[in-house]
């Protein structure tokens, strides 16, 4: 059991963030000329998708430029959305249908996904300064979520973010697929990130992923 420091929010922190964070002003800056290409996407800081009483939180990078910062929803019409919500539902983490052109056709179960960074950034590399930045969300985030057991971080980054908000070290809590770290009361599990490169280049394979989850599944008991 790895014990950590006590999360500390920022004063007024929100687990979310305003459409229109103004943060981070590369972010921004990108917002708004996406905004003026594509009027009819949401481009905006993209809030987390799920209800308040799961027990599983799923941290990902940040909004893909066409996936959720289209969409408004994480992962939703990401290409790497293609594996994480289908093995969402065959775990029983989801219900419905995984339709990007239809967000809200699919519902989440004792589940709640978000992103370390909350707007899509440029080349979809965020600074460290724009993570730093919007880890009071993340921290504010898990600590409105009351019934909260496990975190699974999708990619280093997404770890890095999760780590330093749980108040540790990253030589306590050392990435690497599939590694899991007891965090007090929380558990941080990791995975590698379900990009498209990952899953093109057989650094992340379906059956790798779904071990993850089967792991997640008994220890939450839900399989």
């Amino acid at each position: 059991m790895t014990s950590a420091n006590p999360r500390i929010a920022e004063p007024n922190a929100t687990p979310e963030p305003a459409p229109d964070c103004p943060l981070c002003p590369r972010l921004v800056e990108f917002r708004r000329d996406n905004a003026v290409k594509h009027p009819d996407w949401f481009n905006g800081a993209v809030p987390s998708f799920g209800g308040a009483d799961a027990r599983l939180l799923i941290v990902g990078l940040a909004p893909g430029l066409q996936g959720a910062n289209r969409t408004g929803v994480p992962f939703m019409g990401d290409f790497a959305g293609d594996l994480l919500y289908p093995t969402l539902m065959k775990f029983g983490f989801a219900r419905g249908h995984h339709t990007p052109d239809d967000p809200h056709a699919l519902e989440l179960v004792d589940c709640m996904i978000s992103n370390s960074v909350r707007c899509v950034p440029p080349a979809n590399k965020p600074t460290t300064d724009e993570i730093k930045a919007c880890r009071q969300f993340l921290t504010a985030r898990i600590d409105t979520l009351p019934r909260l057991r496990m975190i699974l971080a999708l990619g280093r980054i997404a770890h890095d973010s999760v780590v330093r908000t749980l108040g540790l070290k990253l030589k306590q809590a050392p990435f690497g697929h599939g590694a899991v770290h007891d965090v007090g009361e929380l558990t941080l599990i990791d995975s590698y990130h379900c990009s498209r490169y990952n899953t093109n280049t057989g650094v992340l394979t379906t059956e790798m992923f779904e071990g993850v989850f089967g792991e997640i599944a008994r220890r939450l008991g839900t399989t």
